[in-house]
């Protein structure tokens, strides 16, 4: 990076990928209304059949990331970040 001008123009052309952003509309749709453990409980349980099933990267996560922040409000963000975190771990 020389400097941020050139690092935000790589990062607009990378984005998100089209797939992820899709399931991530989606997932926000199925959630609506529903309460802060009914939403980490469901995520929980789909990151811990992922890694059994090997199906679930590091990268993965980081792209569910990168696709669902954006939508949330800060404290919220920092609550998935620290989920990202303890999946990572699994």
């Amino acid at each position: 990076m020389k400097d941020f001008k050139s690092y935000s123009k790589q990062k607009q052309q990378e984005g998100i990928p089209q797939d992820v952003a899709e399931a991530a509309k989606q997932l926000s749709d199925v959630f609506a209304g529903k309460g802060e453990a009914d939403v980490l409980r469901a995520i929980y349980r789909e990151a811990e059949k992922g890694r059994k099933a090997g199906t679930l990267q590091d990268s993965d996560l980081d792209n569910f990331f990168a696709a669902v922040a954006p939508m949330l409000d800060a404290p919220k963000r920092k609550k998935l970040e620290q989920v990202i975190a303890k999946l990572k771990k699994m």
